[in-house]
């Protein structure tokens, strides 16, 4: 009986592995609820809202710039939220990135102050946090697979 407790009362590796994933989950899925909410917020705004089409023609770009924008980036939240092939995650990724660096850029081209750019930097935070949680999660999977379920 004292073998039984002391056995049960120890971790294994299997353990170990599967409580660091589980707050890897949880801090991707946190972080990633943030970001797309954001990210969906940009997109309604830039659909809905007068203010923000007025403030896409004083950074120079055309209005239907604006609209597909907006698009994009709805169907990049819906690639990172979906269970979807890896490479088409990385694209949303990616188009994220770049989409988000070019914000930043033309508002500090135009001279906009932390009031205009610090939105796309905090999402910007939001997507780094994100990213490195999913690149994380994606390479615990294979360990986890090889390992026995006891």
């Amino acid at each position: 009986m004292n073998l039984t407790l002391e056995s049960s009362s120890t971790l294994r590796p299997m353990d170990l592995s599967l409580h660091r994933v589980k707050g890897i989950a949880i801090g991707f899925w946190t972080v990633t609820a943030l970001f797309c909410l954001q990210i969906g917020f940009t997109a309604y705004a830039q659909l809905a809202l007068p203010q923000v089409a007025e403030a896409f023609t004083r950074l120079g770009f055309p209005d239907y710039f604006r609209v597909e924008l907006a698009w994009a980036k709805l169907l990049g939240v819906v690639l990172v939220l979906a269970p979807v092939p890896a490479r088409l995650k990385e694209w949303a990724y990616a188009g994220f990135a770049i989409t988000l660096g070019s914000a930043l850029i033309a508002h500090f081209a135009v001279g906009d102050g932390v009031e205009a750019w610090g939105f796309a930097a905090g999402t910007g935070v939001l997507w780094v946090l994100s990213y490195l949680f999913w690149r994380r999660r994606e390479a615990m999977l294979p360990e986890l697979q090889s390992e026995p379920v006891r």
